[in-house]
């Protein structure tokens, strides 16, 4: 099991109600799994996100083959209007 911190920006750190916070998961779809269980904002709002592990996009890639390293950083990005 991995730990590390989850940083959220513009929607995600409002639904979340933080900006950010510590986790503990294997993969990054387990760690989505835990910070949406009983969030339902948060939910709808990961949902449009993309996702930085450690500064790198995870693109297209399934969330459950993310796997996190400990010590990791996952940043939660909104899509961002403009250019």
């Amino acid at each position: 099991m991995a730990t590390g911190k989850i940083r959220y920006w513009a929607a995600a750190k409002d639904a979340a109600g933080v900006a950010e916070e510590s986790f503990d998961a294997v993969t990054l779809g387990e760690l989505m799994t835990k910070i949406t269980r009983d969030r339902d904002e948060l939910a709808r709002v990961v949902l449009r996100c993309s996702f930085l592990v450690d500064g790198s996009p995870v693109g297209k890639r399934a969330h459950d083959q993310v796997v996190l390293a400990d010590g990791s950083v996952v940043e939660v990005l909104p899509p961002f209007a403009g250019g």
